[in-house]
């Protein structure tokens, strides 16, 4: 009998809300509406980037009634101690956990990691190596991967002590779940002068799902 055990996801609600006077409108001699909804919808995207980012290396609930706290294990965790930022032996690491936990090579795998982390990898190669070549493709937009992993850059990663929390993940290792998908709405609002409100908002919630499928990589960051 195949084991399986339920993840619990917990779905939380974001609502953003803005005002558009008549005389901005004017002013700007253009309906600025669309470009409200459109920021208004990146805020949102980004409140879902949030929420993966801390389902992956948070605590993921599961059991029949999703109340075992289950943390990601110290052996998923690539920590740093010293200075040293995201290196390529750390990499080289974080595939030989994936690996060694048999995890399907053809699952798409990706990383996620600050700017910095790009700049770290440029500076720990050689220039005539085969691996600075992949880098600098990297770091220039040419490619997106490296060492089987889907590059992902954001600023929204945690960083602690210097420390910034690099994400390495299987694509089937983290779900998110959607309870309400982005609504947008555009409405006149009578007691506010008649200006246009621009509303958005979703419900959704995100969990690990494997913990084998999931490596953390501490890279310093100063």
């Amino acid at each position: 009998m195949t084991p399986h055990a339920r993840r619990r996801v917990s779905l939380v609600d974001y609502e953003y809300a803005d005002l558009i006077d008549n005389q901005d409108k004017l002013r700007t001699l253009i309906d600025p509406t669309s470009a409200y909804a459109s920021a208004a919808a990146y805020a949102l995207g980004r409140a879902q980037d949030d929420e993966i980012i801390a389902a992956l290396s948070g605590t993921a609930y599961t059991g029949e009634t999703g109340s075992t706290a289950t943390a990601l294990p110290s052996s998923q965790k690539i920590t740093e101690s010293g200075t040293a930022g995201l290196t390529i032996a750390k990499l080289r690491s974080a595939k030989e956990l994936l690996d060694a936990a048999s995890v399907d090579p053809s699952i798409t795998r990706y990383i996620a990691v600050g700017p910095r982390q790009i700049t770290d990898l440029l500076g720990t190669t050689e220039v005539t190596s085969s691996d600075f070549n992949s880098v600098k493709a990297l770091a220039n937009g040419e490619v997106n991967s490296f060492l089987g992993f889907n590059f992902i850059v954001s600023n929204r990663l945690d960083i602690a002590s210097s420390k910034r929390l690099c994400l390495v993940w299987a694509q089937d290792g983290c779900k998110m779940a959607i309870g309400q998908d982005l609504m947008t709405r555009i409405d006149e609002r009578s007691d506010k002068g008649y200006a246009h409100q621009v509303y958005v908002c979703q419900s959704i919630g995100s969990t690990r799902m494997e913990e084998d499928k999931v490596v953390t990589i501490q890279a310093h960051e100063a």
